[in-house]
């Protein structure tokens, strides 16, 4: 128990939050007057569009990231590292809202336009911080690995991987905050998320269904940050107590 409790933190805080993106609790949160809080039924509907596509391009920019760090750590790639960490600089150089915008006539509205803008912002972190994480894989741990006969794809299974697990988890923590503050943006492509309310509230003077959708969005992140937490204190190897 004493190993998960740094997750406890994330996960009460995204509860409370929750809790206070309830309509009774948003419409007292403003003081009432002309705003209209979203119905809980809708609220969810929202929530569960908004985890799906944000779970969707967590998993893109997962997959994109962590394996161009897994190509730029490898040796005879080594000349391209520089190359692929200046492209992936690039597309985060692009704000969201312009990928969104610049992919509508292509993409069309919705969420293909949304998971672009999530890969262009999330890749670079999620590279970097691959390439962190295994960089910080000692070299005697690579040499002993290949002393004992292991090769190349059986020293990154077997030895690289399972020490850089902590600060992958960490890098998907950062990737994952991303993916859900991002997708709110995919409301102004016409995707179904909680950033809904936020734009229809800023157009409507509905402070009661903006705050809604503010409060469940970083209810979202935290929430997905404490299971990471969670994952990230399994995952990190037991010291072992001296006798």
């Amino acid at each position: 128990m004493r190993r998960l409790s740094p997750a406890l933190g994330p996960l009460f805080l995204g509860l409370a939050l929750a809790a206070a993106s309830h309509p009774t609790v948003a419409a007292a949160l403003v003081g009432g007057g002309a705003s209209r809080p979203l119905a809980l039924a809708r609220l969810a509907e929202l929530a569960l569009n908004h985890l799906a596509l944000a779970a969707s391009g967590l998993a893109l920019v997962a997959g994109l990231g962590v394996g161009l760090g897994l190509i730029a750590t490898r040796a005879r790639f080594a000349s391209f590292r520089g190359s692929i960490d200046t492209l992936a600089a690039v597309a985060q150089a692009v704000p969201p809202v312009v990928v969104v915008a610049l992919a509508l006539p292509v993409l069309g509205f919705g969420g293909p336009p949304t998971l672009l803008a999530l890969i262009a912002y999330g890749i670079m972190p999620t590279l970097r911080g691959t390439v962190g994480a295994l960089d910080a894989v000692s070299a005697e741990a690579r040499e002993s690995a290949l002393a004992v006969g292991l090769t190349p794809s059986q020293i990154l299974a077997y030895v690289e991987l399972p020490l850089a697990a902590p600060g992958l988890v960490d890098t998907l923590r950062t990737a994952l905050v991303l993916a859900v503050s991002v997708t709110a943006v995919g409301a102004l492509a016409g995707a179904s998320t909680l950033g809904t309310p936020i734009v229809a509230g800023l157009q409507n003077q509905n402070f009661a269904a903006m705050l809604q959708g503010a409060l469940a969005t970083a209810a979202l992140a935290f929430l997905g940050d404490g299971l990471l937490l969670a994952v990230g204190a399994w995952v990190q190897p037991r010291r072992r107590t001296r006798l």
